[in-house]
Parts: C-alpha cells; sequence; structure tokens
C-alpha cells in the first residue's frame, strides 16, 4: 500500500510510535535517598552551644516530592520523626522547586529556612545519578554531636573481688544468730541480784545484743533490751583519755579488737560494758555452728538463779448476784471491765434458727392450769424466751413471761451452772424457771427436722418424744 500511494502522489503512512511509559509508572517506588544533618544552635545552655541531628533526605522520582526524616534515638528527650512530610519543596520566591539535579553531596538545601548539608548516599542513587551523567562529589562524614559524646560512658572496669566481702556476707550469713544464755551476778552490789539474760551474737556485721529475761510478776521495769546491737569491743580502757565519748561515738579508729564469735564459750565469763556475764548455756545452732566451725563441743552448766517465786493461783471469786455470771467472771480477768466474748461463728450460723415449743403451767393454783405459752430457744446466743399467747375471757395480760436469757437448771450451784438446751426439751417434760414450772406440751416441725440432723449432739429418747407427735405430717 505505501508503493500505490506513493505512485499516484499521496503522502506516505507514517509508522507508529512507540508505547508511551508515564512517568508514575517508570519511577514507581524509586527512591533516592541522601544523609544529611543540620545543627541547631542552643542559646540557653552552658554546656553547649550547638547540637549535630542527623536526618535522612528521601527524594520520590515518580512526584519530585521530598520527604525528611530523623532517626529516632531513644532517651533523647527531643521530639523525632518525620521533619518534613513528603510534599514538593519550594526552591526560591520564582516558583521553582528542589529537582533531582540540585542534590549532590558536600552541598547545602534549605528547607523552609533550615539548612540541611549533604553527607552522603546510597549506591542505588550513585547508579542513578551517574546515569544521568551528573557526577558526585567524594563522601563525607557526619560529623558527631558533641553532647551526646560528653554523656557516652566510660567501659566498665572489672575488678576481681576479695574472696569474702560484705555483700557476701551479708547474703551467706545473714539471719545466722549464735545464742547464749548467760547470767549477771551482781549480788556484791547494794541490791543486786542474779538475773538471767540471752545474748544474741549476729554473724552477719559480728554485732552482739543482750535481752533480759523477763518473768510475770518479777518487779522490775519492762526494758527487754538491756544492751542494743552494736559491736562491743574487748576492752575499753584503751580508749584514749582525752576521747570525747560523751558526744562522740567509739569507731575504728579507736578501738583495733572487737568480741568475735572465737571469744564466745560456754562455762567461761565474757565481760560487755564492764558487766561480767557469765555464759552457761546456748541453743542448737549454737552447738552444733561451733562443733562444724571449731570442733567444740559445748555441755550446759548449772546454775541457780535463786529461788523462785511460788505462782500464785487466779481464783475467781463466787458469784455476787450482780448481771449475769458471765459477766461477773469476764470482770475478774482484767482490770479494766469488758463484755463477755461471743461466739461469732455459731452466731452466724443460727443467726436466724430458733426453737419453739408449746408450754402449760404446772401450779396448784386453779386459774393458772389454763395457761398457755410458747417457749423460743435462740440457737445462736443458747438463750430462752417465754411468750404467753391471747386467751379469750382469760383474765390474765397477755405478752413476753421472760426475755431472752440463759436459764440454769435447779439444783446446779451459781459457779459451775448447767444450762437447759433443746436435749431437755421432749414432750411430756417439765422444766424449771423462775420457780415455776412448765410442761412441754408440743413444738414446731422444725424442732424434729433440726434434732434429726444434729442426731448426735441430742438424746434419741427426745427425739423420738418429738417424733411421735409429729407422725401424722410425716
Amino acid at each position: 500500500s505505501r508503493g500505490i500511494n506513493a505512485e499516484y502522489g499521496g503522502q506516505s503512512k507514517p509508522e507508529p510510535p512507540q508505547t508511551f511509559v508515564p512517568a508514575h509508572v517508570a519511577f514507581d517506588k524509586k527512591v533516592l535517598l541522601f544523609n544529611a544533618y543540620f545543627k541547631q544552635n542552643l542559646n540557653e545552655s552552658e554546656k553547649e552551644y550547638f547540637r549535630v541531628r542527623p536526618v535522612k533526605i528521601y527524594y520520590y522520582l515518580e512526584d519530585d516530592s521530598i520527604s525528611v526524616v530523623e532517626p529516632i534515638v531513644e532517651n533523647s528527650g527531643i521530639p523525632q520523626g518525620k521533619l518534613i512530610k513528603r510534599q514538593r519543596l519550594p526552591k526560591n520566591d520564582q516558583g521553582e522547586h528542589w529537582l533531582w539535579k540540585d542534590l549532590n553531596i558536600g552541598n547545602d538545601v534549605v528547607f523552609y529556612g533550615k539548612t540541611f548539608h549533604i553527607c552522603n548516599c546510597n549506591n542505588y542513587t550513585k547508579e542513578f545519578m551517574q546515569s544521568e551523567g551528573i557526577m558526585l562529589n567524594p563522601d563525607e562524614e557526619c560529623p558527631h554531636d558533641p553532647y551526646t559524646l560528653s554523656r557516652n560512658e566510660p567501659k566498665h572496669s572489672y575488678v576481681t573481688p576479695p574472696t569474702f566481702d560484705k555483700l557476701k556476707q551479708f547474703i551467706t550469713l545473714d539471719r545466722q544468730v549464735l545464742r547464749f544464755y548467760a547470767v549477771w551476778d551482781d549480788r556484791n552490789n547494794m541490791f543486786g541480784e542474779m538475773r538471767s539474760y540471752t545474748l544474741h551474737y549476729y554473724r552477719v556485721d559480728d554485732t552482739i545484743e543482750v535481752r533480759e529475761q523477763r518473768n510475770p510478776n518479777d518487779g522490775h521495769d519492762p526494758f527487754p533490751v538491756l544492751i542494743g546491737r552494736k559491736k562491743i569491743p574487748k576492752c575499753r580502757g584503751s580508749i584514749p583519755g582525752n576521747f570525747p565519748s560523751a558526744v562522740m561515738e567509739i569507731s575504728e579508729h579507736e578501738i583495733t579488737e572487737w568480741i568475735t564469735d572465737k571469744d564466745l564459750t560456754v562455762g567461761q565469763t565474757v565481760t560487755i560494758m564492764d558487766r561480767p556475764f557469765f555464759l552457761y548455756g546456748c541453743d542448737d545452732f549454737t552447738h552444733h555452728y561451733y562443733q562444724q566451725q571449731y570442733g567444740i563441743t559445748f555441755h550446759p552448766v548449772p546454775v541457780e538463779l535463786g529461788e523462785r517465786k511460788i505462782e500464785v493461783k487466779r481464783e475467781i471469786p463466787p458469784y455476787n448476784g450482780f448481771g449475769s455470771p458471765q459477766d461477773s467472771k469476764q470482770n475478774c480477768l482484767s482490770l479494766i471491765a469488758h463484755p463477755p466474748k461471743k461466739d461469732v461463728m455459731k452466731m452466724l450460723e443460727n443467726g436466724l434458727k430458733i426453737l419453739r415449743y408449746a408450754a402449760v403451767m404446772e401450779s396448784p393454783h386453779p386459774e393458772d392450769k389454763n395457761r398457755k405459752f410458747i417457749i423460743s430457744y435462740s440457737l445462736a446466743k443458747d438463750e430462752m424466751q417465754i411468750y404467753e399467747p391471747h386467751q379469750r375471757n382469760a383474765g390474765i395480760i397477755e405478752g413476753r413471761f421472760m426475755e431472752y436469757c440463759q436459764v440454769r437448771k435447779p439444783g446446779t450451784s451459781i459457779d459451775n451452772p448447767e444450762y437447759y438446751t433443746p436435749a431437755d426439751f421432749a414432750i411430756g417434760s417439765t422444766i424449771e424457771i423462775l420457780s415455776r414450772k412448765f410442761k412441754i406440751v408440743d413444738c414446731d416441725l422444725y424442732v424434729l427436722k433440726y434434732l434429726e440432723a444434729n442426731a448426735s449432739k441430742y438424746p434419741a429418747s427426745t427425739i423420738e418424744s418429738i417424733r411421735a407427735i409429729h407422725a401424722d405430717k410425716l
């Protein structure tokens, strides 16, 4: 067809153009990376004048946009990260923008009034610039921040510790205490006596503590610690006479020899603060320690501490009739009156459990023969109440006959009383309350269920008598 068009004088048809590739496809995901830094002036610090802050400049070829990112450093105290978002950055006031041709190693670029000095770039950026005919300058090193260098800690120097230091002594010997039993015989002085003490030797810091073994009612002031925990010198006489002991404590500069575990032996006397203490025994831990450590076996030494006071047996005085026997006994146990203690668990378990019985009064008076009563027994407090219900034309006012209280059985002593319990309330039995006799004639069905559930606590005769009257309801 081309020849035909040429023969008849027509124009020849042009060849089809090659395939067009847009820039956003050709340069997709192709980014140039430059390493740079900028200096931040510090006018308010005396230790530094500026800081060097390294950044990374990303140039996106597809749309000629630029982003500046500062690597995040932990605990720097400076807001870091993306300094300039991805965008086309203006170069001057004439409307020009920064292009990849303007970026080169060793050059300064100004983005929004902040000057960045380019130090180097990655290999892809170098290859791209060479392919476009641009020769890059030699790489430069990014300067170090002087303040960051000043904060770098020096390398740790390790020194071999001794075989036994204070930390190892604390970890190994903590809570290891040697206990000796001692006496201080001060009977040669006026009003002196022989008193027993306990000597504690703390291996963790080689300190000594002396405690008094107090007995109740011994007539001494309650000072359990005679000598507080401290290091005890062997000889206090070696202290210089001009040492101001009234205002200063004795230290290792004045005393060179202190009492150690080697100076403590059962059967010998040790002088502590000018007081002679005779060691007559020790505990099992101390005994095994000296056997393993020094090969010494201690044997207790008998010591007579003098006549012991005869313990006076506490006797409870008889009940005087005021209040309940429990209140009177509680007042005798303490100088300050306190209410008797209650069984809280029993009150919580049986708080709403009440056993009710029907009873009649046995009396020689004819007007009392028809009187009916309701006896309520509280399982929480072991107390009982008597209530007289209303009866028409009885001539007796109804109401409470007796408040809740514990009723003592007749014939029992006041000092050791026995009180009525549900075991005594069998059907047909007679109980005596306030010099009046009551005969149990009936009870609730709940009473039978409770007694059967706790059959081990109550006699079988009581349960059978109640079961007989409720046979028709079961």
